[in-house]
């Protein structure tokens, strides 16, 4: 938290005493009450924000060169030193099919990372397959902020290292990188613990990050987060058939979100997953085997 804590203003840090250890979101919105998240409950803070102290707050995150940070910006998001992430709205500039720069910022979003140790051996009996040392294909469903992506950090990391308490031996991963939640990368650095084993491409597109990892690096599992994108499929697809297993997440309820999704339902069509697994509303795992 040091690292986001230095960023904001004191009026907001002092809003955050004694609340460190249990902040998931910081949302700052123009004009707008500070909200602090904790998990699925929120407290309205009773102070409101600028849009000069927005842009204050900006400056603070890019050291003062917002120019250097432009890039990112871009993207939607600043990644910040510790793997927090930072997600940015205002007035897109569009141009050529492409965004060129976000201005007038009105909202910041300031994530929380927090590795969360030993919090995916629950899905080890649907996912890790012992009889191959490897994994089955796997998805993991929820809506957002039920933790999937926690789950995956911690897969990587014992799937990198392996797990000796069930006799699985650690293989080589590919991780894919798109928007710097499971690595966490700070200057070629993953400020996560993504295992020993672990090959990390950030800031990638998934589907062309999927495919340099399996080309250069010869994994044995290839990771993404929140796939959903055509090119998505079509990358997994070749992994699969270039006899790599994958593990991946995506954002829906139930199996039939997952169906009426016009490109996860390719997915499940076509049996390219051996396993869904689903996060209720209390975090708890409902699996789906396919086959």
């Amino acid at each position: 938290m040091e690292e986001v804590l230095k960023v904001l203003p004191p009026e907001i840090k002092e809003k955050l005493c004694g609340k460190l250890d249990k902040i998931e979101e910081i949302r700052i919105r123009v004009n707008r009450p500070v909200i602090l998240q904790y998990g699925q409950v929120e407290e309205v803070i009773n102070y409101t924000i600028d849009s000069e102290m927005i842009l204050n707050i900006l400056q603070n995150i890019c050291d003062n060169s917002i120019y250097a940070y432009q890039e990112q910006i871009c993207n939607g998001y600043i990644t910040l030193k510790g793997g927090h992430r930072v997600g940015i709205t205002g007035n897109v500039v569009f141009k050529e099919n492409k965004i060129i720069n976000i201005s007038y910022i009105s909202s910041l979003n300031f994530r929380i990372a927090r590795q969360v140790l030993n919090c995916s051996y629950k899905t080890f009996e649907y996912i890790i397959n012992l009889d191959k040392n490897t994994v089955f294909n796997s998805i993991i469903v929820s809506p957002p902020g039920r933790g999937k992506t926690t789950i995956l950090r911690d897969l990587v990391r014992n799937i990198s290292n392996g797990i000796p308490e069930i006799g699985f031996r650690g293989v080589n991963v590919g991780l894919a990188d798109e928007r710097s939640e499971i690595a966490a990368m700070y200057k070629g650095i993953p400020q996560n613990d993504v295992g020993l084993r672990t090959d990390v491409l950030n800031n990638i597109p998934k589907s062309i990050g999927m495919k340099m990892l399996i080309r250069s690096m010869s994994p044995k599992v290839i990771v993404a987060d929140e796939i959903g994108r055509e090119e998505d499929i079509e990358a997994i697809n070749y992994a699969v058939c270039s006899g790599i297993k994958g593990i991946f997440t995506a954002h829906g309820d139930s199996i039939e979100d997952v169906i009426k999704n016009p490109i996860l339902g390719k997915l499940y069509n076509t049996n390219t997953f051996e396993r869904f697994l689903f996060l209720d509303e209390n975090r708890k795992i409902i699996c789906k085997n396919i086959r």
